[in-house]
């Protein structure tokens, strides 16, 4: 069981790899990536029961979908610095013919990834099928999902939704990175959703919140609530709320930093305020 700090140090490593793989290839998604930083951290290395003998079927042990597949730096960075490939392979990242695309795909077996995802909204669709495979297959592990919030402006979310709640899949957890920030703008500025919990309560789901989305104790609190509530008959969300760019001054509270990279200086900056914890690739 890691410590509090442990799991600080790790993130921390984590926002370096982020930084460099953006950095190196100028491209990629530093925002969201960083403001995940912390939860995918905690998924992977306290959370999540898993083997990092990776097979695509899954059996007998907990699956994650990361529906928001642009922040597959994050992704990546935690995947590889939890046994499942080389860390130095972070360096081939964004790169002609290599494992690790700007959006997680299956063809090239990269470890760790059992959908291709980027196309947003059908994470959640996925990973209920998942769900009732486990069901069907007497296997008592979870499944757990990432969506963004600007991801739930897609139809299919909601048909999933719906569908999951009508089917009691309650073998499922969804978390939900309420950041409030999209490509374009904020997401009352592109297309305003109202009260996002309100909407999962009335599609028949089981919700909680996670108001310091960027606290590892608040998480691990929060996604310990969440695993007491599956087996209940109703799918979990979780509505995590984060700071796009946490952790990186000069990305925080904006959404300039969604999609772009940070030049030679920027890079500088956000590393010095991010030292390294467990070694650089």
């Amino acid at each position: 069981m890691s410590t509090t700090q442990q799991l600080q140090d790790f993130t921390q490593q984590v926002r370096r790899d982020i930084l460099r793989m953006v950095h190196a290839v100028n491209s990629g998604h530093p925002g969201g990536s960083l403001g995940c930083a912390e939860f995918i951290t905690c998924l992977y290395q306290e959370v999540m029961d898993y083997s990092t003998n990776f097979s695509m079927d899954g059996k007998n042990e907990d699956l994650f979908f990361l529906s928001n597949g642009h922040i597959s730096p994050v992704f990546y960075s935690v995947l590889s610095r939890s046994g499942f490939f080389p860390v130095s392979e972070l360096a081939t990242f964004r790169k002609l013919n290599t494992r690790l695309q700007g959006h997680p795909t299956t063809h090239e077996h990269l470890p760790g990834i059992r959908i291709a995802s980027g196309s947003l909204g059908q994470g959640m669709s996925v990973a209920i099928g998942a769900a009732q495979a486990k069901k069907l297959n007497g296997d008592d592990k979870l499944v757990y999902t990432l969506h963004g919030d600007g991801e739930l402006q897609e139809g299919q979310v909601w048909e999933a939704a719906m569908y999951a709640s009508a089917k009691k899949v309650d073998n499922l957890i969804s978390t939900v990175d309420v950041n409030e920030k999209q490509i374009d703008g904020s997401t009352d500025e592109v297309l305003p959703m109202g009260s996002i919990k309100d909407k999962f309560l009335a599609f028949g789901w089981d919700v909680l919140e996670i108001k310091e989305g960027n606290n590892i104790d608040a998480i691990l609190k929060g996604m310990a609530d969440a695993k007491s509530r599956t087996g209940k008959g109703k799918p979990v969300c979780v509505l995590m709320y984060t700071e796009m760019g946490n952790g990186v001054d000069f990305m925080m509270h904006t959404h300039a930093w969604h999609g772009k990279a940070p030049n030679d200086e920027q890079l500088a900056n956000a590393l010095a305020q991010n030292p390294a914890t467990l070694g650089d690739y």
